[in-house]
């Protein structure tokens, strides 16, 4: 059976595997931001309990496409010796990708003084946004020091 006469169900069929694929793709994904991952396992030290906990992001993507076919191609007029082209077809795919990220945020302590919540500091982070901060007011600096980049237009 040729790709223009299929069914609506029968293009279904075709979707079937790549639609199982992607779903079994997105419970994965889903299972990354369960309790689970974001609260890590506590543990007891004397009588104080520690839980981390954790800061999960997930992007995800999908897609998927189908190609088409042609019928066959006359020969042109005044091209003599030259058999007719045959139809072509073609078909299609899919892919998909994604990326899931943790990191630990904060630490709960409970103990008989109470519950307090310790962030943690990310230094690293910090550090990467001081040296972001710098650099562009360093090259900020540079362009209004420079006439000819402050004033693209000649205007002075």
């Amino acid at each position: 059976m040729d790709e223009q006469s299929m069914t609506p169900e029968e293009e279904n069929e075709d979707l079937a595997p790549a639609v199982g694929m992607a779903q079994d793709t997105m419970d994965k994904f889903l299972d990354t931001a369960s309790v689970d991952a974001v609260f890590g396992i506590p543990v007891q030290h004397e009588d104080t309990l520690i839980i981390p906990a954790a800061e999960i992001l997930s992007g995800m993507a999908f897609g998927v496409g189908f190609g088409s076919g042609t019928g066959p191609v006359e020969a042109k007029e005044g091209e003599e010796n030259q058999t007719p082209a045959m139809g072509s077809g073609s078909g299609g795919g899919g892919g998909g990708g994604g990326r899931v990220l943790a990191r630990p945020v904060a630490v709960v302590i409970a103990s008989p003084q109470g519950v307090r919540v310790e962030p943690v500091v990310d230094v690293t982070k910090i550090a990467l946004a001081a040296l972001t901060a710098v650099g562009f007011m360093i090259g900020m600096t540079v362009r209004m020091l420079n006439p000819k980049r402050a004033f693209p237009n000649g205007e002075e």
